[in-house]
């Protein structure tokens, strides 16, 4: 997949640690140019010469304007976004959580994400684009005492059915991933919260941290996957890396359809 993706620059946000690094690794390995994004400095991987490293707090409002700025000036060009960076943000019950709190994580997870999509899209009206937003937990089902963080992805997931139709004539490929229960920081925020902070979700928690989430390597490969031209066509769509038949999928078979994506059930 190296010679699809030459010439191509991918900027990923979230960069410094865990799926956001894999994701960087993968796209580097495919021969992307990479520029990676954090809160704050991190060493950028040994030996490489097609990537750069760029900090940006996004819960700054003015952060996105700037990092775009930083990398169209470091690459000359974006022709791939992957919104990775999140937060959780307050863990309890809605009535009693932080409210101030509650509004910082969709400044990260809504906000900061919809600024960099509107920023990007001039760079890719020329030659068409790929847009991957990692959606996460809570998108698809309730997630009790973490409302914040399932209410902010839920929002991101239509935001990316709403701008696949504005883009489509444009070549601009906008989609969303599930990555699979993770074993990360995100894991440990529910663990440290403890039994009282997330009933519903302590226990399994507990769990996966003795026994293993999913892999991130699978949700890299299906990101670097919505990168290349394999998936041209395939966009406005919710994927799990863990539980769908991605490898499989071909842009006719979704196309007019509510395959993979939020839609509500009626009785027949």
């Amino acid at each position: 997949m190296s010679d699809v993706f030459e010439n191509k620059t991918a900027l990923v946000t979230g960069a410094s640690r865990g799926l956001g690094q894999e994701i960087a690794r993968s796209l580097l390995a495919a021969g992307a140019n990479v520029a990676l994004c954090a809160a704050h400095d991190f060493p950028a991987p040994p030996g490489k010469a097609n990537i750069t490293t760029h900090v940006a707090d996004l819960s700054d409002p003015k952060s996105p304007d700037r990092l775009i700025h930083d990398v169209i000036a470091a690459h000359g060009r974006i022709d791939i976004l992957v919104n990775n960076a999140a937060m959780q943000g307050p863990i309890g019950p809605f009535e009693s959580v932080d409210f101030e709190r509650w509004k910082d994580v969709f400044e990260i997870n809504l906000f900061a994400t919809a600024r960099l999509i509107q920023l990007v899209i001039p760079f890719m009206r020329a030659g068409g684009g790929k847009i991957i937003n990692l959606s996460g937990g809570g998108a698809t089902s309730p997630r009790p005492h973490v409302s914040a963080y399932g209410a902010s992805k839920c929002a991101l997931v239509r935001l990316t059915e709403t701008l696949a139709l504005e883009l489509k004539p444009h070549r601009i490929d906008i989609n969303a991933v599930a990555p699979g229960a993770m074993n990360t920081r995100m894991l440990d925020e529910v663990l440290r919260a403890g039994p009282d902070g997330a009933p519903l979700e302590f226990e399994a928690a507990r769990q996966r941290k003795e026994t293993g989430g999913a892999p991130p390597e699978k949700a890299a490969e299906l990101v670097t996957f919505l990168a290349s031209p394999a998936s041209d066509g395939i966009t406005g769509r919710l994927i799990s890396a863990t539980w769908d038949d991605w490898k499989s999928l071909k842009a006719n078979e979704v196309e007019g359809t509510d395959l993979y994506t939020l839609r509500r059930v009626t009785p027949k």
